[in-house]
């Protein structure tokens, strides 16, 4: 909603959202930079009581995607990472044994067929 409301009131219909506003109130076409992004974060993180860096944003956004289903691939390729094992390390991903990928394959072995005749 506040996005929303900030691109009608910028007079933003199309690339990028968040801008920079020069000291006279005017929008400029281009993006504001990642270090201003982090400066502004950590600016309301500090009035909150917290201490972050930018790897805090990065682990934070990683495991927000994560939680909310992104497939391990696109946080990967979001996060610039050349190795799918470097993502799973940053989210701290484990197998789960108590639901492996080997249960959802749709197979059973011959000695679970025995047992069901």
């Amino acid at each position: 909603m506040a996005v929303a409301r900030w691109a009608a009131a910028a007079n933003i219909t199309g690339g990028t959202v968040f801008r920079r506003v020069n000291r006279h109130g005017q929008v400029s076409s281009s993006g504001i930079s990642p270090q201003a992004v982090f400066e502004i974060v950590r600016g309301y993180a500090g009035r909150l009581g917290f201490e972050i860096g930018p790897d805090d944003l990065r682990r934070s956004f990683a495991r927000l995607s994560h939680l909310g289903q992104a497939p391990l691939e696109q946080i990967q390729l979001s996060l610039g990472h050349a190795s799918v094992v470097t993502t799973e390390i940053y989210l701290g991903v484990k197998q789960d044994l108590h639901d492996a990928p080997c249960d959802h394959l749709g197979i059973m072995p011959e000695s679970a067929i025995a047992e069901t005749v």
